[in-house]
């Protein structure tokens, strides 16, 4: 065993290269150098059975391994992002990477799945950083990943067996010039990409789950409307009650929440989040909780803040509700993909032409290379992708993505609008500032779509019915 006169030399040698702010830290005395290694009870390790997704990874794995013989391809989890000096976003490993390993929020930064070419086939081996030995200064002198400032670190025997996989220090790991490395080279990245287009059974329960949990974050909003209106920023106080309930029952939100009252409703990306919440206007709630093993849900709402639509709200509310349920019904396997949009735009570019806000006809509007008047009130697409990421698959190629065939096992969201920005003098007046989108999962089966948060109330009249439900 080392002496306390080796440890001091040890601590001295490797704290200095992992320090990074010596203008502020005191230096560790000598009596701390000389005890921080001792007194420390045993930590016997329990090896874990693996978890439930690691057959499925598995098998993952193969197909990946089947489609580049002899290739020696790399996937790496990523690093952790500055967000500020020394503070780190927190890490979230690459899709790829978790799709593939079965390692999902518990991941480690700077890990590395790879497959070394064997005969008939691929063997996987994950590197990673292991947890270190209390004797070296990586235990207490380093911030981002020493045990005495994160907490415990996974062991490669314990991540073996939690995995099925074979694991290595990270420091064994070696780049060769022949990698094939997923985020550089482009087949290997659309392969890995396409290959999340049809969702395994696994996937689909993950899916569902986050459908559940954030179904009860949409009504906790709805049950906290009182106290969101009494805030100045009730916008912000809707994004904190959602995220407490994605942090509570799932990892954390699978993306920012869009919270957007009033006309900020009309614009599609608000996650500002900055305004008041006033009894008259609607707002709009985009949100989805990300769970444990990554996947996520991706819902919108629009509500009427005072608990009742006027008629000119329900109006566009009922217009927009009916796109969804054209495309929705446009959904069967074998059919187009870009199919869904297609049936909901019929829908929208019917109403607008109907309550006169376009200067063609619906007909016109609609030709494929004159028309388009009626995007201006909804310039985005009407579905996409949705599983690991909240875009998923999003490096797919275009004939098999947009232009792709609907299959069993396909999710994707249906999510059409209509958005009248406030100073839009296109549309009448009492049009302006209005901004409505609904937003569901839908999972493709072989007998049709089902859609996975139809539970969350859809109508003008069920939503009315769930606030003055939860509000009073």
């Amino acid at each position: 065993m080392d002496s306390p006169a080796d440890r001091d030399t040890i601590a001295h040698e490797e704290q200095k290269p992992v320090e990074t702010t010596t203008n502020r830290k005191a230096p560790f005395p000598r009596g701390f150098l000389d005890t921080i290694s001792t007194g420390w009870a045993e930590r016997p390790e329990t090896l874990p059975s693996p978890r439930e997704q690691s057959v499925w990874a598995a098998r993952r794995r193969d197909r990946v391994s089947a489609a580049f013989p002899g290739d020696r391809l790399v996937v790496p989890a990523g690093s952790l992002k500055q967000r500020s000096n020394d503070t780190d976003y927190p890490f979230r490993a690459h899709s790829a990477f978790a799709h593939l390993t079965a390692w999902a929020a518990d991941a480690e930064p700077d890990s590395v799945l790879v497959f070394e070419p064997r005969d008939g086939g691929h063997e996987a081996v994950l590197y990673f950083r292991e947890r270190a030995d209390r004797t070296t200064a990586e235990f207490y002198a380093d911030a981002t990943i020493g045990e005495f400032w994160i907490g415990p670190r996974p062991a490669l025997a314990g991540v073996a067996a939690d995995l099925g996989l074979f694991t290595a220090h990270v420091d064994d790991f070696v780049a060769t010039d022949g990698d094939r490395v997923v985020g550089v080279d482009d087949e290997l990245t659309r392969f890995v990409s396409e290959l999340r287009l049809v969702k395994d059974e696994y996937e689909l329960a993950q899916l569902a789950l986050a459908v559940e949990v954030t179904s009860s974050g949409f009504d906790d909003i709805v049950a906290e409307l009182p106290r969101i209106v009494e805030h100045p920023r009730g916008e912000r106080v809707v994004e904190g009650v959602f995220h407490r309930r994605a942090r509570a029952d799932g990892n954390t939100v699978g993306y920012d929440t869009i919270a957007a009252s009033g006309p900020h409703a009309c614009y599609l990306h608000w996650t500002r989040n900055d305004g008041a919440v006033v009894p008259g206007d609607l707002i709009l709630i985009d949100a989805g909780v990300e769970v444990d093993s990554l996947y996520t849900a991706d819902i919108t709402r629009t509500l009427p803040v005072s608990g009742r639509f006027t008629e000119v709200q329900r109006r566009v509310y009922e217009a927009v509700r009916e796109a969804a349920d054209a495309a929705f019904a446009a959904a069967r396997p074998g059919v187009p993909f870009r199919r869904v949009h297609e049936a909901a735009m019929e829908v929208i570019a019917a109403r607008v032409a109907e309550w006169g806000l376009l200067p063609v006809t619906a007909e016109e509007a609609l030709d494929a290379d004159r028309g388009g008047q009626h995007r201006r009130y909804m310039v985005h697409g009407t579905s996409h992708h949705l599983g690991i990421d909240v875009h998923d698959c999003a490096q797919a190629r275009r004939e098999m993505y947009y232009d792709g065939l609907l299959e069993p096992g396909m999710v994707f969201t249906i999510e059409p609008g209509l958005y009248f920005q406030i100073d839009d003098l296109t549309v009448p007046e009492e049009y302006r500032g209005i901004g409505v989108r609904i937003e569901d999962d839908i999972v493709m089966t072989s007998d049709g779509p089902v859609n996975l948060s139809a539970g969350i109330p859809r109508t003008a009249d069920e939503v009315e019915e769930w606030i003055a439900r939860l509000t009073t």
